[in-house]
């Protein structure tokens, strides 16, 4: 097998596995509510932990591997993502787990832009570097697939600890393969991390989580969330003015202002909030509502796994024929047709004649957005610059899954209490009745008990993903329309190639490969 082929396979099976780890967990959450009696809240923090890491590191650890070496970086990287993943099967409550979940995340910061830049500086020629990044985009695909799959048969035949346990050997089977395959790279002229940038983000990020995240609790409207709000808001602001006044900036805040720069990253994040989002609520409705078991629920995402991977590789080939603008803008807006579809699902709704489509239209919209704008993004820089664009189009995605799943799950979980509430009160004691509303896995214990409970459960679980469905389809209808004005057509010239600069195995080279 040619050297850049084995490449690829070491950088993909590494993105595989920390895609993996985000779909794995979203299956075993139901048997999380009930074996550690974890709320909604606990639930969006044990996924939305991981993500906030990620989308909170992963600037900065890209820094880090260009600077320090991309090779050890990513073996570094995958061992420490296997040793949290095996900490993680040894916890015992919701906290410890979340936890382990922010440290796993970390690990996944330094694996994941590390992969990007790696194959930016391998496949220097546009074509062959889209069809490189139509692959690694496939691979998000298959580790959706397998995630589900996978995870859906060690919950049903052992238990929850074993999806962590699962993620080590494949992890350091990764490593090997990188060390074995993977070249030693790294740009020594990369700065030193810009430390105010780097703080500031990190708390701007993790204060707008956790507020939304929080604000079901407290109310939307309530004193405590909208000096959340504001505090974000105020960090988002501080950052931008850090980032433009130092001299070596975290991320050049003004490669925004280049509105195809920003509309392909504001593409991104929308297809992974959408994403994330959709596998935390369709799991539980799977295996809530329709009452599948794991490994049944886990089977029942294979559509939109695989049209992901198909629609990746399509459109990896696409965006160079037809343009960016296109490809994206009609990703955005079957996103948008599903999840305004997936908002009328009803407790006994065929999954062979409706859900099985709605997810392939949904996999395919996000195979389209995800290549191509990842491919717009790192056409607008240089190879030079492909350390930068890798890692913000790599913070876009992550930032995305972590809103989506905040913002999801948090509209979720107020729309389905609002729902709840009229239907138990009187009828089930205050203490349980809180519970209830709080966690749909405890109200599912709670309608075994209590007659005529089980249909208003459910119908409230479905008020909730309506709502929650009908607010992410219309931000990606918006998002379809801000990529047809922005997005660069087949005419984008791309910028001029430039030295990147980097040492590879000891020599100033253009190109990773020898």
């Amino acid at each position: 097998m040619p050297r850049k082929s084995l490449i690829l396979f070491s950088v993909c099976l590494a993105t595989l596995t920390i895609n993996m780890s985000a779909m794995i967990v979203n299956i075993a959450l139901p048997t999380l509510a009930v074996e550690l009696d974890a709320s909604t809240k606990d639930l969006l923090w044990i996924v939305d932990g991981y993500n906030l890491a990620f989308a909170a590191l992963v600037l900065a650890m890209g820094s880090l591997s260009d600077r320090f070496g991309r090779r050890p970086a990513l073996i570094i990287g995958l061992v420490g993502f296997a040793a949290s993943n095996g900490a993680a099967a040894l916890m015992e409550s919701s906290g410890a787990l979340i936890a382990t979940r922010f440290v796993m995340g970390a690990f996944a910061a330094l694996i994941f832009p590390t992969t990007l830049s790696i194959i930016a500086n391998t496949f220097t020629e546009r074509r062959e570097r889209a069809a490189a990044l139509g692959v690694w985009g496939a691979s998000v695909g298959v580790g959706v697939a397998l995630g589900p799959v996978v995870g859906g048969f060690l919950v049903t035949h052992f238990s929850w600890h074993s999806v962590f346990w699962a993620l080590v050997p494949v992890s350091l089977a990764a490593a090997a393969l990188a060390f074995a395959f993977v070249p030693e790279s790294r740009d020594p002229s990369v700065p030193r991390i810009d430390r105010p940038g780097f703080v500031i983000s990190v708390a701007a990020v993790g204060s707008l989580t956790w507020t939304i995240i929080e604000a079901p609790e407290h109310g939307w409207s309530s004193g405590l969330i909208l000096t959340g709000f504001g505090v974000a808001a105020a960090l988002i602001v501080v950052f931008v003015l850090v980032e433009r006044a130092v001299a070596d900036p975290m991320i050049d805040v003004t490669l925004f202002l280049d509105r195809r720069f920003s509309a392909a990253c504001g593409s991104v994040t929308i297809a992974f909030f959408a994403l994330f989002g959709f596998v935390f609520l369709i799991t539980q409705f799977f295996q809530f509502v329709r009452d599948y078991s794991a490994l049944d629920t886990g089977l029942r995402f294979l559509p939109v796994a695989g049209s992901i991977a198909v629609a990746s590789l399509v459109s990896g080939r696409l965006a160079p024929l037809i343009g960016t603008k296109l490809v994206v803008a009609s990703g955005l807006a079957l996103l948008g047709s599903a999840f305004l579809w997936i908002s009328a699902l009803t407790a006994d709704v065929s999954y062979g004649t409706v859900v099985v489509p709605q997810m392939m239209l949904l996999g395919l919209g996000i195979g389209l957005v995800s290549t191509a704008a990842t491919e717009s993004i790192m056409q607008v820089l240089p190879p030079s610059r492909a350390g930068v664009g890798s890692a913000v189009n790599d913070a876009t995605r992550e930032l995305g899954g972590t809103l989506g799943v905040a913002v999801v799950g948090s509209l979720f979980a107020s729309a389905y209490a609002d729902g709840l509430r009229p239907a138990i009160e009187g009828r089930v004691d205050p203490t349980n009745a809180e519970r209830a509303l709080e966690s749909v896995g405890y109200a599912d214990a709670v309608a075994a008990r209590v007659p005529g409970i089980a249909s208003a459960v459910d119908a409230a679980f479905l008020d909730g993903l309506a709502f929650g469905c009908v607010v992410v389809g219309i931000l990606c209808i918006a998002g379809a329309l801000a990529a047809l004005a922005a997005l660069p057509g087949r005419s984008f010239v791309p910028p001029a190639e430039e030295m990147p600069g980097d040492v590879v195995d000891g020599a100033v080279t253009v190109q990773v490969v020898r």
